[in-house]
């Protein structure tokens, strides 16, 4: 299967980051979608069909392959990712195409990056987090992540015998992905997962796999974000976001 062609733009510090834009408004506003680690947003959005479900309902949708991801520049350094740069990505790419308000939508790692754009750029109505809980601080524990790093370091995966790195590998493989852009991303003392919880603002949901053991319950999430709501379907961390109740869930909240 054909993927769709992507736009190109420079980011705040000279990278290309590769998007796409899917419907016009008709009246909703913009919804701006940020995939999960090693994907890209045609694995996590454009296949499950959540780009399409969305422009159905009327909305504008803007997606991205996250830096060291999909056909958006890989580099290897570390200090590329460090930061809140991908957080940063998205509020320039708001920049490129002149956005107003938007509604912003993650899925895993996306949804931490969510959460870091919605505290810093005014122009974010409302966050659906998905795949999202407080599990994902142990990966981002400095001891975790390194064996993350390691195990997409490795010339051969049978040597990589820590249950979250041999999961990550996999994957990583599977998707087809720059390995070492990913490692760069783990080794990165990027901003601390969970911090900006408290400090959303905005209408907030979070909405996890029933299976899901990776991140936890979405309420463990939830409760520390004020006022925000949370939602179990069916899958686990992997399989959540091609199901259709996920589908419907977003499309749900993006019309409240």
């Amino acid at each position: 299967m054909t993927e769709p062609a992507m736009d190109r733009f420079k980011s705040f510090d000279g990278l290309s980051i590769a998007y796409g834009v899917a419907g016009e408004e008709e009246g909703g506003g913009a919804v701006l979608l940020h995939h999960g680690f090693a994907s890209t947003a045609e694995i996590n959005w454009l296949r499950p069909g959540v780009v399409a479900a969305l422009v159905a309902a009327g909305r504008r949708v803007v997606y991205l392959d996250a830096r060291g991801h999909g056909r958006s520049d890989h580099p290897h350094e570390v200090a590329a990712y460090a930061g809140s740069a991908m957080a940063r990505d998205v509020s320039a790419l708001a920049d490129h195409l002149r956005l107003g308000s938007f509604d912003m939508a993650g899925y895993s790692m996306g949804s931490f990056v969510t959460m870091t754009v919605a505290v810093n750029d005014v122009r974010v109505a409302s966050c659906f987090l998905g795949g999202a809980g407080t599990g994902q601080m142990r990966v981002r524990q400095r001891e975790v992540a390194a064996l993350i790093a390691a195990g997409l370091e490795a010339d051969d995966p049978r040597t990589v015998t820590d249950p979250s790195a041999r999961a990550f590998r996999n994957f990583a493989d599977a998707t087809r992905q720059d390995r070492l852009a990913l490692a760069a991303i783990q080794r990165a003392d990027r901003a601390r997962e969970g911090e900006e919880a408290s400090r959303i603002t905005v209408p907030t949901i979070v909405v996890n796999g029933a299976a899901d053991t990776m991140v936890g319950a979405p309420d463990s999430l939830a409760r520390l974000i004020p006022g925000a709501e949370s939602l179990v379907v069916p899958g686990d961390h992997i399989s959540a976001v091609t199901k259709a109740e996920f589908r419907q869930a977003i499309v749900a909240w993006m019309a409240r």
